[in-house]
């Protein structure tokens, strides 16, 4: 394919090696050169999402992507989003929309049209870039997907691009990796895969060839012993280790499934002491967790993900996070006796908090007749709320404008701002939130209804709504925080943290990190982009 854009892939040699992270701070380098930079993920697993301004569904991590672009995240830039849901397979979002649930099996028999999207996707955001940083998923050396994937080196073929390949040193046996995955992708069986022929153009090349150069992420020992290693690796793949990342405990960015949910342990020794504990409910099924980022930069808040029944009825504020299977989710907390926890947090006077499914689960009952999520067709919730909840088929997703219309917090006029994912319908005692669903048509922005839409459910000190991203609002969050200050007989905080600021500068010291520890000429050269090298 001849590109109309120039293109680099980020590839790793495994799940969690940091990947998405070097994509957002490679984003942000270049747009600082001045570089119309976009990012680009074909297919993602997770299930924290993003909204886009289309009103379609991408992952999380492309949109921090974007952010660090400078670009508005939009569903071209992850056309393809795999969301797990228990026993119904996968969820599958193809160019921002639900198309359906499949199996492992199915999914790979949809292969063509799937491939179809990511290349649809991939030639509109050609015409508008002049760079484009791709990042894979997983390793490119799963040999047994080779012929089904569509994300690693069906990516680097069609867009001819060179890949660098990023190894967790942390994890152990990195040069191993390293070397295991050049070798493996020179199987010349791999030097006619493609898809729909698309592969014609570099039919020459094994895939093996497109790897240019390796990095390794979350070193934290000697550089000195870790020199040979370096020029050994070197010696055996022809390929040079162009960056040593250091081991960061905490860069203050979103980070993919899981991975963030580390930085949050239950025992932190040498830690100040945290006034006001929060507690969000570590769900089996936990999506958009990133939600609650906003709390790790309260200074007066300790910020835990908790299964644990003490945690849970000690904590000043429960929140219960969105979930992927909430029906599933419920059944969990009352299994465990996590419902009997919460309940007993609500007694002694915590806030409880219900976000999206957490929302769902607060009611009285959840009814799911289509079976959307599971056979049960109804659920009793746990009766925190005087709402009920039906699972529909179709999924509500748009970014919302909202305002607050009960007293329950002293905030000012200004607009909230966030937006929905779910699929079921909640009625009763709703009417905590006036919303407005907003979508773009070109550059236009226009509300979905003519009408505001009542959102969410108070009852004493137990509250929920559909709005994700809520926390992210200063003005609100701080408010919402002082009435929990006050309970306690603390001091209100006048100012609210700036989240904002705070992502920008976590984006720009990454960015930082990255230039003083990666090549970055080297990559400009790879781009054919000597001329920006002067601005270093």
């Amino acid at each position: 394919m001849e590109s109309r854009t120039k293109a680099l892939m980020i590839q790793g040699t495994g799940s969690g090696v940091g990947k998405s992270a070097i994509v957002a701070g490679l984003c942000r380098i270049l747009k600082d050169l001045g570089v119309k930079v976009a990012p680009f993920k074909a297919q993602n697993m997770a299930l924290n999402s993003f909204i886009t301004r289309e009103g379609g569904e991408i992952g999380r991590a492309q949109a921090l992507q974007a952010e660090a672009a400078g670009i508005e995240p939009r569903n071209d830039i992850n056309p393809v989003l795999l969301k797990a849901s228990g026993e119904a397979g996968c969820q599958v979002v193809l160019n921002g929309k639900v198309h359906s649930n499949m199996k492992a099996k199915e999914y790979y028999a949809f292969r063509d049209e799937a491939w179809k999207a990511v290349t649809s996707a991939y030639e509109r955001l050609s015409k508008e870039y002049d760079v484009i940083v791709i990042e894979g998923a997983g390793s490119p050396a799963e040999i047994n997907l080779q012929k089904q994937e569509i994300v690693n080196m069906a990516v680097a073929r069609y867009t001819n691009s060179p890949v660098i390949l990023v190894g967790d040193i942390d994890h152990g046996g990195v040069f191993a990796s390293f070397y295991g995955t050049v070798e493996l992708l020179k199987d010349s069986s791999n030097r006619s895969i493609g898809l729909n022929g698309l592969n014609s153009l570099n039919n020459s090349k094994c895939d093996a060839d497109y790897i240019k150069a390796f990095i390794v992420n979350k070193f934290r020992g000697d550089m000195e012993i870790l020199r040979p290693g370096l020029r050994m690796i070197e010696d055996k793949t022809g390929r040079p280790v162009i960056g040593v990342l250091p081991h960061i405990k905490d860069i203050g960015l979103h980070e993919e499934d899981g991975l963030i949910l580390e930085r949050f342990k239950q025992f932190k020794p040498f830690e100040p002491f945290k006034q006001i504990k929060i507690v969000v409910v570590k769900l089996q099924y936990i999506s958009n967790f990133t939600d609650f980022d906003p709390f790790f930069y309260e200074p007066d808040m300790e910020l835990l993900y908790s299964r644990n029944h003490a945690d849970i009825e000690n904590a000043d504020i429960v929140i219960i996070p969105g979930s992927k299977n909430t029906v599933k989710d419920l059944l969990f907390l009352k299994e465990t006796g996590l419902d009997e926890s919460i309940k007993m947090a609500c007694a002694k006077g915590g806030s409880i908090i219900g976000v999206c499914g957490g929302y769902q689960m607060l009611g009285q009952k959840i009814s799911d007749p289509f079976g959307v999520e599971s056979s049960h067709k109804e659920v009793d919730g746990l009766g925190l709320l005087d709402i009920e909840t039906t699972l529909e088929k179709t999924k509500v997703t748009s970014q919302v404008e909202a305002e607050i219309i009960s007293e329950k917090w002293e905030v000012g006029s200004e607009k909230l701002k966030g937006y929905e994912i779910h699929m079921g319908n909640t009625t009763g005692d709703i009417g905590l939130f006036k919303i407005k669903r907003l979508y773009h048509i070109n550059s236009s922005l226009v509300t979905r209804h003519s009408s505001l839409i009542l959102d969410g459910s108070t009852e004493g000190n137990v509250w929920g709504t559909y709005i994700h991203g809520i926390f992210d609002n200063d003005d609100f969050r701080n408010a919402m925080l002082n009435s929990i200050r006050q309970r306690k007989g603390l001091p209100h905080r006048e100012t609210p943290v700036d989240y904002h600021s705070y992502r920008e500068d976590a984006i720009n010291k990454w960015a930082g990190i990255l230039k003083n520890s990666v090549d970055i000429c080297f990559i400009l050269r790879l781009l054919g982009m000597e001329h920006c090298i002067g601005k270093f």
